[in-house]
């Protein structure tokens, strides 16, 4: 009797030992997986992007449009990438009681809405609003010639060249480069594609250059070259005259010397011409 209970008391431990053989075994895929599943999990967060909600447009806005609610929606956008002077709510944007705002350029669909691409709370939309600070809106007579043909249009960069009299001579000179173009004629929208033979083009100028400009403008004549759309380069000082460009010298003329004398016959006078002498 004794014998079959120190038997079955064996085989209970052995069995008890391979079960706690199995749990630990078990216990140990366990603990291997949930380290697997942190490890993926902060890889996860790693990878998450930190988004600010701010708001764009719903739809294409052009210039000039007057901005509703309607027009505007918020998305989440990477906080590291965030464009400057956007806004974060509606309510920023669009107000009743402060007045409308109006689009200053165009906006497509999905693009930020910047401070600087839309006028302030009751301001009209017009060629102020375009100017840079510190600059000045200065117009210029131009025709089909001096004007490109009309092919300029606001938001265009332009070099200025100036045709008038110096001394005996007309001149052609570069006065001014890389010149902004912020209105045609009473036309400022930056996204017309209509060619305008303008009569007159409002520029974007320093207040010392306007003076300049008045000057230039009163003793001559001024003439608009387009620039390309990504073209930085400079010019340098430019300047042409008739006798260069066609490749004649001007000399002064001499004055013949002519000598007289005066020669009494009678009662009368006469002048009459000799030699002049040696200088």
């Amino acid at each position: 009797m004794r014998l079959v209970f120190l038997l079955v008391l064996i085989v209970g431990i052995a069995i008890a030992g391979y079960a706690v053989y199995l749990i630990q075994d078990r216990f140990s895929g366990y603990q291997v997986r949930v380290e697997q599943l942190q490890n993926e999990l902060r890889q996860t967060r790693e990878k998450v992007v930190e988004t600010t909600p701010i708001v764009v447009a719903a739809t294409a806005l052009s210039y000039a449009h007057k901005l509703v609610a309607e027009d505007l929606a918020i998305v989440e956008w990477p906080t590291e990438g965030l464009p400057e002077n956007v806004f974060t709510s509606i309510e920023d944007l669009v107000d009743e009681n402060e007045g409308p705002r109006y689009i200053k350029r165009a906006i497509e669909p999905s693009e930020p809405i910047l401070a600087s691409k839309i006028t302030n709370f009751g301001e009209d939309i017009g060629v102020n609003t375009l100017l840079e600070p510190g600059t000045r809106a200065f117009a210029i007579r131009v025709d089909v010639a001096s004007g490109v043909s009309g092919f300029i249009q606001p938001g265009d960069e332009v070099d200025i060249y100036w045709t008038g009299r110096n001394l005996d001579q007309i001149i052609t000179r570069l006065i001014l480069e890389k010149v902004k173009i912020i209105a045609i004629d009473q036309q400022a929208d930056q996204d017309s594609l209509r060619p305008t033979v303008a009569r007159t083009v409002t520029l974007q100028v320093s207040p010392d250059i306007v003076a300049n400009l008045v000057q230039f403008q009163s003793s001559g004549s001024l003439t608009l070259s387009l620039r390309g759309v990504e073209d930085a380069t400079t010019a340098g000082p430019i300047e042409v005259n008739t006798s260069a460009l066609i490749g004649n010298e001007i000399k002064e003329i001499e004055e013949e010397r002519v000598c007289t004398r005066t020669v009494r016959r009678g009662v009368a006078t006469e002048e009459i011409i000799i030699p002049c002498p040696p200088e």
